[in-house]
């Protein structure tokens, strides 16, 4: 896995580069989304790997029907069809968005909590977040019974723990010490 994250990077640069010089970063992302799910389906990842598909061919499975193959997205395609590095598409638009939410200020979030979290309190955490971190919050959330109660809230560089598992583990910690 980080090997191809380390072969995706300077791929997701140059995406964004592109597609921001150009004025056209939400283009650019569903472009790379639609691609990346492509890529992700078995049967177009053996493709990727077989000498007998032509580099051509690997562009227009991924390339969305609504673009023009002598597109700028196209020729990224091309570029990295003809390298063989169309496998490396997720991890490429995984990147990418990284790149383009650092660029509007934005930070993902995803946060994980015992129960379900209602539009109130998901906004009154954004608001939190937001004043702390000084950026627009995109939050990610889903639910895990096994936290028991609380959040844990991760983004990306900092994890806060405020679960009532994690606190437990705190305190066998200590104990233990």
């Amino acid at each position: 896995m980080a090997q191809a994250i380390t072969l995706a990077r300077p791929y997701a640069r140059a995406a964004f580069e592109v597609a921001h010089a150009a004025g056209s970063l939400a283009a650019w992302s569903q472009a790379l989304a639609f691609a990346a799910e492509v890529a992700k389906d078995s049967r177009v990842a053996d493709l990727g790997t077989d000498p007998r598909v032509l580099p051509a061919q690997l562009v227009a499975l991924h390339l969305p029907a609504d673009m023009a193959a002598d597109a700028p997205f196209a020729q990224f395609l091309t570029e990295m069809a003809e390298q063989r590095r169309m496998a490396l598409l997720p991890e490429v638009a995984d990147l990418y968005e990284a790149f383009k939410r650092e660029s509007e200020s934005q930070l993902l979030v995803k946060v994980t909590s015992a129960m379900a979290l209602d539009a109130a309190q998901a906004e009154q955490l954004k608001v939190s977040l937001k004043r702390r971190f000084k950026r627009e919050i995109e939050l990610e959330t889903r639910v895990d019974a096994s936290l028991l109660a609380g959040v844990v809230i991760d983004t990306g560089e900092q994890v806060i723990d405020g679960s009532a598992r994690g606190r437990l583990a705190q305190l066998a910690s200590a104990l233990s010490h």
